[in-house]
């Protein structure tokens, strides 16, 4: 039983250790990270493991080589940032797998990529015929990035020589799951005493009980509620006539 605890103990340590190391490494996405990268990401889950097992082998005999790991992985990053040439030889380049509607067969036989992938991706991006395409680029993650042929690729607002109407209405959540994001709804010139009036005009009492709210800069409003807050009986004079529950979005008449 001591010994089952010890480990429980250790894997607690060890899951908090390894949430800094990951944050200390930085953000990348998962598709986007590069051979070295996951090298040492396997390595350290071995550490972790062994460390956490193996009750007789101190903790730090696991920590530091798992801290060393992260920060030559920094190192690395940080060479590849200021050498192209280093960090074509830590990530790797993109390799062109079709040029102007030709597959390049021998490129795919490098890389064992082979044609149902190719065909598979490119379904993904709606392209079905191959002539289609100018470029289509593998990149080091293994995605494929294509570029259409000028001809293929479809029509722009400046194509057509209509101004492009560009307007900031990007809707912010400024309630998730019953917490106010004070952060967001400055960002939307709004502050929490006009969101519980508006809450209030609606027959909410509290933000607790909604699950999302949206607001965007021109008072956009999208609201929804948790499954198990009771939907308020439509007041008799709403300050829009809308249902109060109504996920419906709705316009502010002032900002």
């Amino acid at each position: 039983m001591e010994d089952f605890l010890r480990m429980l103990v250790r894997s607690l340590i060890m899951y908090a250790y390894l949430m800094f190391i990951i944050r200390l490494m930085g953000k990348r996405e998962i598709g986007q990270v590069s051979l070295f990268d996951l090298v040492v990401s396997i390595v350290i889950a071995e550490i972790a493991a062994f460390t956490i097992d193996d009750l007789e082998m101190p903790l730090y005999h696991g920590l530091g080589p798992i801290l060393l790991l992260a920060l030559t992985q920094i190192v690395i990053s940080y060479a590849s940032m200021k050498s192209r040439r280093f960090r074509d030889f830590v990530d790797g380049k993109p390799s062109i797998l079709i040029e102007r509607g030709k597959i390049r067969d021998r490129e795919m036989r490098a890389h064992r990529y082979n044609i149902d992938d190719l065909f598979m991706q490119l379904r993904e991006k709606d392209i079905l015929d191959v002539s289609e395409v100018e470029f289509a680029y593998l990149e080091p993650s293994g995605k494929l990035s294509v570029v259409k042929k000028p001809e293929r690729q479809p029509l722009t607002p400046e194509d057509l020589g209509i101004p492009p109407k560009v307007k900031d209405v990007h809707p912010l959540p400024v309630i998730m799951d019953g917490e106010v994001i004070t952060e967001n709804l400055k960002r939307t010139g709004k502050d929490e005493r006009w969101l519980r009036e508006e809450l209030r005009a609606r027959g909410i009492a509290r933000p607790e009980d909604v699950f999302l709210m949206t607001l965007d800069r021109e008072g956009t409003v999208y609201l929804d509620l948790k499954d198990e807050a009771e939907c308020p009986p439509a007041p008799s004079s709403g300050s829009d006539g809308s249902e109060p529950c109504s996920s419906t979005p709705r316009r502010e008449g002032g900002g």
